[in-house]
């Protein structure tokens, strides 16, 4: 995931994915003046770092530096107002006036904000929304794993800043909506993904909102069915803020993929105007051909073989941009863009929209549900195409268009697009559903005893990589236990658990089992083990049908030994899926 150079900072010659006979169909003259009277020039400030190594991620979110924070937290109605666009501006703008109760949103994002829950409370008095508190059951704060009481360490880097954003932002589009806030420990794909997969397991939760991205890479296929593949809940991604290029996981085929427009306002029917968000060639929406990801079944157009970006878009442009109250990482109210801010925007809209099987292919299915955006471009190449310059219909600046009330994002009365089969229940996804499967993120996902996951040597030495799962040795009354928990999409009604199990033992007894290991999932009792099957590592394979309505099963592994001779579980390489 780690943005940097690579395809997310592609700038010369043809859009990644075109023939020269289609580069030659769609030449444009003199694109690089056409694009440049388009550019705005207020300064601003990534507010994470960039250029992060690989395998991390960056935020997206941009802070106007001409703009200073003002402090005021619980300023009146009746106050200067913030700059930047409010709830009302945005509600006006993407007709998002209904105001449903839309279940809970969650958003993943890096590091704690210590200063999450009063800062939402600001941006929230300020523009008259209901309080969105943990007492009150609409705010959750947790970490990677769920845990409210192990936050991980404060921000020191930005992401504050990011967190007030992304939750300011779905409190104006979905003010009765509840929050879930997930802080990954690190930026690391393996903590990114542990906060992924949590986020979309929590019962409620309709969307997943991510602000941010790297460049591709070809591990990225993997790494996004691992973490980005949750059916029944919509995964929104930013687009990304470098231009022209295309980042991950925007480029996911599992993620609604958003890009940024210049939000402008008009006098005309609607009030506003809208044009692709590009400050420079630089800085502006993320678009493009992936150079890794297949192409989803509901994207239709010609000029890229694979994955196109983006899906549809919302107001990112920092000139035009939102209304953040954040003090601990901006002393205040400020004025944030990038595509950070249309990301959370789409996010809480498509929880509003309340599909039970929400997918980007809503945007394909039903344009009248949305603003086309039609002028503007972000790339400075002598050959563009739809890929980076907007034009009637689909192009990759802007998707499908921007938001016009729900219809698009699968709100009532749209149209089911083809490619999800009509009415017809939806599959049970594909793909291995454990994370860290084989340990080697040292336990991220898993639940275990002191000492359970490590470098073991000796009787707990793992069957590859560094990192096993050793259970017991203690020789005396002991228990060890090592869990994870997945979520069950509804079609799902069938699990396949495998590991590579060694016992090692110090017991003599053919006959007695005095140190069992148990596996079970949720409450089905799969295999049990004992001493008496001591033996080198062994590949096993347990099947099981879920309980009917199941949502979520816990695959657990309990080691017990009594107080006679020592014995070690070893498990490694684990795999769980669903079918």
């Amino acid at each position: 995931m780690g943005r940097g150079t690579g395809l997310g900072r592609a700038r010369a010659g043809a859009p990644v994915g075109l023939t020269l006979a289609m580069v030659a169909s769609l030449w444009v003259p003199d694109p690089a003046a056409a694009m440049a009277s388009t550019w705005t020039t207020v300064p601003v400030t990534a507010v994470c770092p960039q250029d992060p190594a690989p395998n991390t991620v960056t935020c997206f979110a941009l802070r106007r530096t001409d703009v200073t924070p003002r402090t005021g937290q619980l300023a009146p109605a009746t106050a200067a107002a913030p700059i930047g666009y409010g709830p009302a501006e945005l509600d006006s703008a993407y007709d998002i006036s209904t105001k449903l109760e839309g279940g809970t949103v969650a958003i993943v994002d890096v590091y704690d904000d210590p200063d999450a829950e009063s800062d939402l409370a600001a941006y929230r008095a300020r523009y008259d929304l209901p309080a969105c508190t943990t007492a009150n059951g609409c705010l959750r704060k947790v970490n990677q794993n769920g845990d409210p009481n192990d936050l991980p360490a404060a921000d020191t880097s930005g992401w504050a800043t990011e967190i007030a954003l992304d939750t300011d932002m779905v409190s104006a589009a979905c003010p009765l909506c509840h929050i879930l806030l997930v802080e990954a420990d690190s930026t690391a794909n393996a903590d990114i993904g542990a906060a992924e997969n949590y986020a979309a397991s929590v019962p409620g939760v309709r969307v997943v909102s991510n602000s941010f991205g790297g460049s591709e890479t070809a591990q990225d296929p993997s790494v996004g069915q691992e973490y980005f593949d949750h059916p029944n809940v919509a995964v929104v991604a930013a687009a990304g803020d470098d231009g022209y290029g295309v980042e991950f996981p925007a480029a996911s085929p599992y993620v609604i993929a958003v890009g940024g427009t210049t939000l402008s306002k008009a006098d005309n029917t609607r009030g506003w105007t809208e044009s692709v968000w590009s400050t420079s060639a630089d800085e502006g929406t993320g678009s493009g051909c992936s150079a890794d990801e297949t192409k989803p079944a509901w994207q239709t157009d010609t000029g890229c073989a694979d994955r196109a970006v983006a899906d549809l878009s919302a107001d990112a442009d920092p000139a035009t941009g939102v209304a953040v109250y954040d003090s601990y990482g901006s002393g205040g109210w400020t004025e944030i863009g990038g595509t950070s801010a249309a990301a959370p925007l789409v996010a809480a809209m498509y929880a509003e929209a309340d599909n039970a099987n929400p997918s980007a292919a809503y945007a394909y299915a039903n344009p009248s549900g949305l603003n086309d955006v039609t002028t503007g471009q972000n790339c400075d190449e002598n050959s563009v195409s739809y890929l980076c310059q907007a034009q009637v219909g689909y192009d990759g600046p802007t998707g499908n268009g921007t938001p016009n009330g729900l219809l698009a994002l699968g709100g009532p009365g749209a149209a089911t697009p083809p490619t999800l089969g009509g009415t017809a229940t939806p599959s049970c996804p594909t793909g291995k559903r454990l994370v860290d499967a084989g340990f080697e993120s040292r336990s991220t996902g898993w639940i275990a005893s002191r000492k359970v996951i490590g470098k073991h040597t000796g009787n707990g030495a793992p069957h590859s990589g560094s990192w096993s799962a050793e259970l017991d040795g203690t020789g005396h009354t002991h228990t060890d236990t090592l869990a994870q928990t997945v979520a069950v999409p509804a079609p799902c009604n069938e699990a396949t658990v495998s590991f590579w199990l060694k016992i090692t033992t110090k017991e003599t007894t053919k006959s007695t089992a005095h140190d069992k290991l148990t596996v079970t999932l949720g409450s089905t009792k799969l295999a049990t083990y004992s001493n008496i099957d001591h033996a080198g590592y062994k590949h096993l394979t347990l099947r099981a049908v879920l309980p009917t309505g199941t949502t979520t099963a816990t695959l657990k592994f309990t080691g017990t030994e009594n107080n006679s001779k020592a014995t070690w579980f070893t498990i490694d390489d684990t795999s769980l899926t669903l079918a």
